[in-house]
């Protein structure tokens, strides 16, 4: 019984120490009314008027208000060889889950400045555009009322998805992207969105997933920890990826 209570004990640290941290963080730097927050651009991305590339970008913030001590917004941004605009995707819970080109493609998400998950341009990006346009067009969860915050489907989950389609994407979203282990397939057990692992996972509750790209993480409770095997590192719940 005492291994097991260490166990236990030691698991509940791994969740619970770093969502304190996250939260004296986020108290330490909060200042004013996050709805007049800043939302311009980052700084990510280059004029599109003056690149005539294809583009691929998904990104990542700390999402709003409080909720951002352990979750991340993340959104996805393309554009065509020789378009002279960006087109940016959101999922989100007010009105029509899926936004298009309601904020600006690099903004701040309410002041939070966005970390870039996933780039590619040129040929491989144009590669890509048709079947992430498929996957925006046909993602299961797009009627008003399907958004659930927690544990999915959410902002995170529709990223997911999307990358799913795509899986020369060969990347994973942030630990604290709450919401990206939900089963936007409705399957309990499968491969990972890169798909280079598998993924066991229980409505977005629980699970475990193993692969190159995600490395291995369990999920309790949306909450993620792990280690990361293609870049070395852990993977904290409300802190994120510590590592090289």
């Amino acid at each position: 019984m005492t291994v097991i209570r260490i166990a236990l004990l030691a698991l509940a640290a791994l969740f619970v120490v770093p969502v304190a941290i996250s939260a004296t963080l986020y108290w330490l730097r909060a200042s004013g009314d996050w709805r007049l927050a800043d939302r311009s651009s980052a700084g990510l991305l280059p004029p599109a008027e003056t690149e005539p590339r294809a583009i691929v970008r998904i990104f990542s913030a700390r999402t709003v208000s409080w909720r951002g001590i352990v979750a991340t917004h993340s959104w996805i941004v393309i554009k065509g060889q020789g378009a002279r605009a960006y087109r940016r995707f959101d999922y989100t819970a007010w009105g029509q889950p899926i936004w298009i080109d309601r904020f600006v493609p690099d903004g701040r998400w309410f002041g939070n400045p966005p970390e870039t998950v996933f780039a590619a341009d040129g040929p491989t990006a144009e590669a890509m555009l048709p079947r992430i346009r498929k996957a925006v067009a046909e993602y299961r969860y797009a009627r008003p009322g399907d958004y659930v915050v927690w544990p999915g489907p959410n902002s995170n989950t529709f990223v997911a998805a999307v990358m799913a389609a795509v899986p020369e994407i060969r990347a994973g979203l942030p630990t604290t992207a709450i919401g990206k282990d939900f089963p936007y397939d409705g399957r309990w057990l499968g491969w990972t969105p890169s798909g280079t692992g598998i993924r066991v996972n229980l409505g977005g509750y629980a699970g475990l997933t193993i692969g190159w790209v995600e490395g291995i993480e369990l999920n309790l409770l949306g909450g993620v920890a792990g280690i990361d095997l293609r870049r070395p590192g852990i993977k904290l719940p409300a802190l994120g990826r510590v590592g090289v």
